[in-house]
């Protein structure tokens, strides 16, 4: 323990010695002047201070909260909820300073998070030509997270920009799918949008999972045992450094009693193994856990490319991160809060063409098993030959129409595709039912049915005619009298065209669980 305690006041020298010896009132990154603030939740806000320091805060006229920092100096207050009544608010902040944020409207939050199709920009999407000129929507804010690991849990997200008015001038860099979505949300609903964008190409979904994720999960208690090791190792590593860290820690004591300059730390100082990209936990310690508890609705997330191989497993890692996401947020009246998620793009990966397809499955599993999620379905609106389709307004489409059927309660409309059901054999033919058929079962581009391919019991499927009839698709063979599976859309380039009237296209499925 002593290690952890020479850590934690080495991180205390630090803060001091860019902050000053007594300690102004300060807010974390993503309480800002511009934001919106979540519309019918109670508001937390929080913050650091000195240690007993009384602190007031005032949002408008009659919603106002006081405490005290703590012995850390870290304080936080809960004002009561508010509706979006369309006005611009100024949220005052009092201990020995005043901090006054302006122009806050009252709307919806989400948090928009993933891999490089979540990363990727308005500008690098369709028709960026004619959608950055056209976005000006001051009452959509944007919140954008810089890229930065971290091995334990931060206080705070470093940020590429804080919050900003949507508009030409910063909506290009900002994710496609996010504004996307915040726009059809804001055009529909008709009240303020903000989105806080934390993502990072290239990136696996356990950094961003949360240790009570993992916890939460039998199938993944392994990485918590990674983590307990990772933090061990830590320990040691800086109990051998304690005493070059010691002597520095007194050295810049002393200096800054003495108005001097500080020296800079010695070589070799200990990091943690969870800091980096890859480490389990590294991306929510260091680019999600700063943003708690800021009140939000929702999370959408797009990722899965680099998990692909690990088939059913992935529904395991996505409980993890959901769970983890939901325990840490733990919001009063929003604790299972709705998290939407895409499903993968058709692409050539060059090996393993069930690869895609086993991560499809993991991912639309996940909507059987953890409730209040969404899935969008983008087979037909991808590229095989890139893995980063540029049709971001569809996606953004999609994942809100979930949003507005299944979050704001919108009954009549149609918000997913064709999701498999049931599997029947009648007369030597495979008859498939679906949820979700909407106005009925299509083609989506008026051709015969593709990629439907049907086995026996011997477990060999060859390609199979498919047609509709009524609510269902009659799947059959010359060459299969009993059929015992049928899949859909079953290879990583497969582009299927079943869909539903409305036009959203069907899930990729199997019916049997073959190795």
């Amino acid at each position: 323990m002593r290690s952890l305690r020479v850590v934690s006041c080495l991180w205390l020298i630090l803060l001091t010695a860019t902050s000053g010896v007594s300690a102004d009132v300060k807010l974390p990154a993503v309480i800002g002047s511009n934001m919106v603030l979540q519309r019918g939740q109670p508001l937390p806000i929080w913050g650091t201070a000195d240690a007993d320091e009384a602190v007031t805060v005032a949002l408008g006229e009659d919603n106002a909260a006081s405490t005290k920092a703590d012995a850390k100096g870290n304080w936080s207050v809960k004002l009561k909820p508010m509706q979006a009544d369309g006005k611009s608010y100024t949220l005052t902040i009092k201990g020995r300073n005043t901090i006054e944020l302006k122009d806050i409207l009252i709307g919806e939050v989400w948090i928009c998070s993933g891999q490089s199709n979540m990363e990727w920009s308005v500008g690098a999407s369709d028709d960026p030509q004619k959608e950055i000129p056209a976005a000006n929507f001051a009452k959509i804010r944007l919140f954008q997270v810089k890229k930065a690991p971290a091995g334990e849990p931060q206080s705070d997200v470093p940020i590429d920009f804080g919050w900003v008015a949507c508009s030409p001038q910063t909506v290009g860099r900002f994710s496609g799918v996010a504004y996307f979505f915040g726009r059809e949300l804001h055009q529909k609903l008709e009240v303020p949008i903000g989105l806080i964008h934390t993502s990072w190409g290239g990136t696996r979904i356990e950094p961003w999972t949360p240790p009570a994720g993992f916890k939460q999960q039998e199938a993944t208690k392994y990485i918590t045992d990674i983590l307990a090791k990772a933090d061990q190792n830590y320990r040691n590593y800086v109990q051998a450094n304690l005493p070059r860290l010691e002597a520095w820690i007194a050295e810049t004591k002393k200096a800054i009693a003495e108005d001097k300059p500080i020296s800079p730390m010695p070589g070799g100082m200990p990091k943690h193994q969870l800091e980096n990209s890859g480490a389990p936990t590294g991306l929510y310690n260091g680019m999600v856990h700063g943003l708690v508890p800021f009140a939000i609705r929702g999370a959408i997330w797009y990722q899965g490319e680099s998990n692909r191989g690990q088939g059913m497993h992935y529904r395991d890692l996505m409980q993890a991160l959901i769970g983890g996401w939901r325990e840490v947020w733990n919001q009063e009246a929003n604790r299972d809060f709705p998290f939407l998620f895409v499903q993968l793009a058709p692409y050539n990966y060059g090996n393993s063409p069930a690869a895609l397809p086993e991560i499809w499955e993991a991912q639309t599993a996940v909507l059987k098993t953890v409730t209040n999620t969404g899935m969008a379905v983008t087979t037909d609106i991808g590229n095989v030959k890139d893995i980063h389709p540029r049709n971001k307004q569809a996606v953004g489409k999609r994942l809100a129409l979930w949003a507005l059927a299944k979050t704001y309660g919108n009954d009549k409309l149609v918000f997913s595709g064709p999701l498999f059901k049931e599997m029947k054999v009648e007369d030597g033919k495979a008859v498939i039912s679906f949820d979700h058929i909407g106005g009925g079962l299509a083609v989506r581009d008026s051709k015969l049915l593709t990629h439907f391919e049907i086995a026996g019991e011997d477990k060999v499927f060859v390609p199979a005619k498919a047609e509709i009839v009524g609510d269902t698709v009659i799947v059959t063979s010359g060459t299969v009298a009993k059929p015992a599976a049928v899949r859909y859309g079953w290879s990583h380039t497969a582009e299927p065209n079943l869909a539903n009237l409305e036009g959203l296209p069907a899930s990729p499925f199997r019916t049997d669980d073959w190795k």
